[in-house]
């Protein structure tokens, strides 16, 4: 026997998608990835930071790049 599923009806769209979001919403992952980028790119402030050589040799030239 089955149930009978009910629906609940949709407000009238107004032709566009109304999706509002908190400021820290953009905010705090654009800080957090700011923060790692810097991270990345000076490990001297990464204390605990011990890699491959070859991905570090591909930062350090990342960030000469960047630096120009």
């Amino acid at each position: 026997m089955s149930a009978p599923t009910y629906t609940r009806p949709r407000p009238a769209s107004r032709g566009g998608v109304d999706i509002r979001l908190p400021w820290w919403a953009l905010a705090l992952p654009t800080l957090a990835f700011i923060v790692l980028l810097a991270l990345i790119l000076n490990p001297t402030d990464a204390h605990a930071a011990t890699g491959d050589p070859a991905i570090t040799h591909l930062f350090e030239r990342m960030q000469q790049l960047i630096g120009r």
